[in-house]
């Protein structure tokens, strides 16, 4: 439910009015914009409660509250959300199935989505991290003229991450 103060609920001692038609009444007891709101047939409605004075309008309620909601709809349809997508990799990968993996994360960062490198270590692969740096680097290479690093290669617990994010022009 909204938390609108409409007629009734406004309890302020001198509001800030504005008309139906968006003019400046200026500044009267919530009392008198009642009466206002009342001859005109409309509502009285608290559009900015945290101003000095609180902002007052007059206007039809239930029309109010639509512009609103499709206000906020409309605002939604545009709003896309960024999804996290994952690419693992092992230290011992191929030339060829690195470019396969960079051609998909290419994919996912033209999409607009962020990608997760992972490189997973097991048994003594552990030994050679260095060598794996510089798999991510050359991954990275291939994505260059795309994406950009948000976070760089760091190790976590035996998975080196790094994240990718689509440039902006």
């Amino acid at each position: 439910m909204s938390k609108t103060a409409v007629n009734e609920q406004i309890r302020d001692r001198e509001i800030r009015l504005i008309g139906e038609d968006g003019e400046q009444l200026g500044i009267m007891s919530a009392r008198d914009a009642m009466k206002l709101a009342r001859e005109a047939d409309l509502d009285l409605v608290k559009i900015a409660p945290n101003a000095k004075p609180p902002v007052c309008k007059i206007v039809d309620y239930g029309k109010y509250r639509y512009e609103l909601a499709r206000r906020e709809k409309e605002a939604k349809k545009k709003q896309r959300t960024m999804e996290v997508k994952e690419i693992r990799l092992s230290p011992n990968i191929d030339v060829n199935d690195l470019n396969t993996k960079a051609n998909q994360a290419r994919k996912f960062l033209s999409k607009g989505d962020r990608v997760k490198v992972s490189l997973r270590f097991r048994g003594r692969e552990l030994a050679h991290i260095n060598y794996s740096k510089q798999i991510l680097d050359s991954f990275y290479e291939k994505l260059e003229d795309i994406a950009v690093v948000d976070k760089p290669a760091k190790m976590e617990g035996r998975t080196m991450v790094m994240f990718l994010s689509e440039k902006r022009q």
